[in-house]
């Protein structure tokens, strides 16, 4: 070609060789109407020049003392200009394809995230394909573009780290989901997608960098693997949430009511088959008995109050708990404990605080007594397992899930922010108000 390279910028500055013959002399190379900027004759052959600026095509001048000869056009390119198409943002190790779209890219050469150099692809005048080059660290770059018309820039990536997630708050609900729990970790900015077991929210809001507002749907009862991908990864915490059973009330032999009980919540029997007193009493939810449903809370009841039987204690109690503040932790009792007057239970701001009492006999309240609830407590984090049968005296005003071996029995007046689970025996009611706690 004896105008090598024929292309470059409007501003001028590009090398060109200009190949042909009878160069020696020369006293002028124009682009156009104007001088080279410098030229320097290599031979009788060759004489490499410096662009001057200039628009559009020109034919590029020689002259010596023989006179002037046209040696070939160069093309001024104007500079090139582009956007990054979203997302402007992808992991610490790169590899991921963003796609630059503008104008005069055709002759594209470099492309640089800050300093590193990128593979790419020339899909047009208008386009080009990127394979993001890895980072070290995290934080935003300038993407820069060279062709022959000059160099673009002023467009930023930013490099992200992988999320990390630290707590679900509250950690537990319902297994038919539809409630709000806040995630909490770091680098949530570029959130793509939530789950729970696989399972995507029903909705979420990234609420910072560092919390996520997510609605639970619907699982299986048990511990659920909670996983959050970004734009910069993806990070599981294994049972991070767990999902609980729906019932209020649920009997071994029976369930009993008299009066006027109010339930919230499923109520059921199984494996026995006898449920009396509803009405008068009434159930905000589902009788289940002995179906497929009443079948499974009840495995799932004796599974959950051997595992949590069998866990190591961090305190003993012994006697009676009126009077008392505890804080969260796993309290055993040899034999049996009662409460009479108020029992707090303070979870000094964690709302994931848990309460678990291992009582190897019985539980007894007497009549107002109370289990009250403060600093983030939450009923649904306080498990009760009595070794044989739990009475709740007249007028408690109690709170936890209470997972019997054997009976319940719940007196008039008595109301329960939690449920009264019985493994063999019999839930017995009168005029009470149990409400499932989420």
């Amino acid at each position: 070609m004896p105008v090598s390279p024929n292309q470059g910028s409007t501003g001028g500055g590009d090398a060109v060789t200009l190949t042909g013959s009878n160069f020696t002399g020369t006293t002028s190379v124009r682009y156009g109407p104007r001088e080279a900027t410098s030229f320097t004759v290599v031979s009788d052959t060759t004489t490499n020049t410096i662009t001057p600026s200039g628009q559009g095509p020109v034919p590029v001048l020689v002259t010596t003392p023989g006179g002037t000869g046209n040696v070939g056009t160069f093309f001024y390119l104007p500079p090139p200009s582009f956007r990054l198409v979203p997302p402007p943002a992808g992991p610490l190790g790169g590899g991921n394809t963003v796609i630059l779209t503008g104008r005069g890219l055709y002759t594209t050469s470099e492309v640089r995230f800050g300093s590193q150099l990128a593979l790419f692809t020339v899909d047009s005048d208008g386009q080009l394909t990127v394979v993001v080059p890895a980072a070290a660290l995290a934080g935003p770059v300038g993407i820069s573009v060279t062709t022959r018309g000059g160099v673009a820039s002023g467009v930023i990536y930013t490099y992200l780290d992988s999320p990390s997630l630290t707590v679900v708050t509250l950690d537990s609900g319902p297994v038919d989901g539809n409630n709000l729990v806040v995630i909490t970790g770091t680098a949530f900015s570029y959130t793509t997608s939530v789950t729970f077991n696989g399972i995507p929210a029903i909705s979420y809001r990234v609420a910072s960098d560092t919390e996520i507002d997510a609605v639970v749907p619907a699982g299986v009862i048990g511990p659920a693997d909670v996983s959050i991908t970004t734009l910069g990864g993806t990070t599981t915490a294994l049972d991070a949430y767990t999902y609980l059973g729906r019932f209020a009330v649920l009997g071994g032999a029976s369930v009993t009511n008299t009066g006027l009980t109010l339930v919230t919540g499923d109520l059921g029997v199984s494996p026995g088959v006898s449920i009396t007193g509803f009405p008068p009493g009434q159930v905000n939810g589902t009788i289940h008995n002995s179906d497929g449903d009443a079948v499974a809370a009840h495995a799932d009841l004796v599974t959950t109050y051997n595992n949590l039987v069998g866990l190591t204690p961090d305190a003993i109690i012994t006697g009676d708990l009126g009077g008392l503040t505890l804080f969260p932790g796993i309290y055993n009792a040899a034999s049996s404990i009662a409460i009479s007057g108020v029992l707090t239970l303070d979870a000094q701001g964690d709302r994931n605080a848990e309460w678990i009492f291992q009582i190897g006999s019985t539980l007894t309240t007497a009549t107002a007594s109370q289990v009250l609830l403060i600093n983030g407590a939450t009923a649904r984090n306080v498990f009760w397992l009595i070794g044989s049968s739990a009475t709740l005296g007249t007028d408690t005003d109690f709170a936890g899930r209470i997972l019997a071996q054997t009976s319940i029995t719940v007196t008039a007046g008595v109301t329960v922010s939690g449920q009264t689970l019985a493994i063999d025996g019999s839930v017995t009611l009168d005029t009470n108000e149990i409400t499932r706690p989420w």
